[in-house]
């Protein structure tokens, strides 16, 4: 199932996308259940980690490379738990061997708890990938300023959090993201992380956003498989509210039947 026509395509690098979602594919009850989420949400996009792959031994590495590429997915590689620009090449340079891929899923952070993305150093990191060749798709806040500098440096979308990873808050700075949509009109521009429920998402869809990425949000759920199809008919749902254009909200009643016609007595 695709949320777009030909010619509302997702397009990033110049490659057009048949969805708008992307999915991760960590905490997932089971491999089996993980699978089962993809083929009900069809996302565009897989993210995965290196380190995670790598930490998960041998035969379940090489177990889940394989489902990976049963799923026929495309791969986005994430450099999740770095803390370093130097961190961050090497993680990105063993991702493109391991998953054959240019793609990446820039991610720095400056802080353990909140796992905020580093926005000093985040810049400098991502000119340094795209020099390498790498399409990267940056993690950051919401920050106008930031995400205008990532796109000086060479990316050619960015990807701003809704919330910290992993709280399903949604949206906590509404003003923010809507700004940044109206001030980079476009910039694919991909919410990342925070986001907990179908709604958060059709929301963010309904401004305008260009697609989401979820993980935790499904893979925690009481049935994986179930929210997955809820989320990815949830962009859908926000992706055709935006394109059809949406009233503004009133501050006084408005009228939905014409007085036209009707006694003068009724129209006081």
């Amino acid at each position: 199932m695709t949320d777009t026509n030909d010619d509302d395509a997702l397009t990033l690098y110049g490659q057009p996308f048949g969805s708008r979602l992307m999915l991760g594919t960590s905490r997932y009850p089971s491999p089996a259940v993980l699978e089962q989420a993809v083929h009900r949400a069809r996302p565009c996009m897989l993210t995965a980690s290196l380190r995670r792959h790598g930490a998960l031994g041998a035969d379940a590495s090489h177990g889940f490379w394989q489902l990976l590429q049963r799923l026929g997915i495309p791969v986005l590689p994430n450099t999740a738990g770095c803390h370093s620009v130097q961190e961050v090449i090497t993680t990105a340079e063993m991702a493109r061997e391991v998953f054959a891929t240019d793609w990446i899923k820039l991610e720095l952070i400056g802080d353990d708890y909140t796992l905020q993305p580093d926005t000093l150093q985040l810049p400098t990191a991502a000119a340094e990938l795209v020099r390498r060749g790498f399409k990267v798709l940056p993690y950051c806040t919401e920050d106008l300023v930031l995400c205008q500098r990532l796109l000086d440096v060479g990316c050619q979308a960015v990807m701003p959090w809704a919330a910290p990873i992993g709280t399903g808050q949604g949206p906590v700075n509404p003003y923010a993201l809507r700004l940044l949509r109206e001030r980079l009109p476009d910039v694919p521009l991909i919410v990342d992380a925070g986001l907990g429920r179908p709604s958060h998402a059709c929301q963010v869809m309904e401004w305008g956003f260009d697609a989401v990425l979820l993980n935790t949000a499904v893979a925690l759920a009481r049935d994986p498989v179930a929210m997955a199809g809820a989320f990815a008919d949830a962009v859908i749902a926000g992706r055709a509210a935006w394109r059809a254009g949406a009233i503004e909200p009133q501050t006084a009643a408005q009228p939905s039947t014409p007085v036209l016609g009707t006694p003068f007595w009724h129209q006081a």
